[in-house]
């Protein structure tokens, strides 16, 4: 699978979301959609995100964009990790890491030299066509939200 660039159709995978709905990208044709991938529920770094993203969620709401966070994680801890941190985002349970695959964010990383295949902290700004208006890959946390805020208002404008 060739890896996606900006202007690509993002891939429509249809994964179990933390409400009990079946959720995929198309559901969302005439919004923008804001699909965050992260490693892993209630980890530092993810859990930030997560807050970020919740406490920007009316902002994006006033750009007709939708949040959407992806992980391996279960949709029994989605609802654990959003109960605790009182988190507003959708999250997708991609156990099977179907969709991190087809975003080529399913990678090899490394650990205190240990090996092992992981998420890769990516962001898509995807259009209200479902095509890839921006790509961040290997984010870092801090202001991540307002940048991709920033897009999705410009790409509404």
């Amino acid at each position: 699978m060739s890896e996606l660039t900006e202007g690509s159709s993002a891939p429509n995978i249809s994964l179990p979301a933390d409400n009990g709905n079946i959720v995929s990208i198309d559901d969302f044709n005439g919004q923008q959609v804001v699909l965050y991938f992260y490693p892993k529920d209630d980890t530092p770094g993810c859990t930030k995100e997560a807050i970020a993203f919740t406490e920007f969620l009316d902002s994006f709401a006033e750009q007709n964009t939708v949040i959407l966070g992806v992980s391996p994680d279960t949709v029994a801890k989605h609802e654990k990790f959003k109960a605790k941190h009182d988190l507003r985002v959708t999250l997708l349970a991609d156990e099977d890491h179907e969709l991190a695959e087809a975003f080529g964010v399913w990678l090899e990383k490394n650990m205190y030299g240990r090996k092992y295949m992981g998420v890769e902290r990516s962001t898509f700004l995807i259009d209200k066509t479902g095509k890839i208006a921006k790509i961040w890959r290997k984010v870092k946390v801090p202001g991540h939200a307002e940048a991709v805020l920033e897009e999705a208002a410009a790409l509404n404008n």
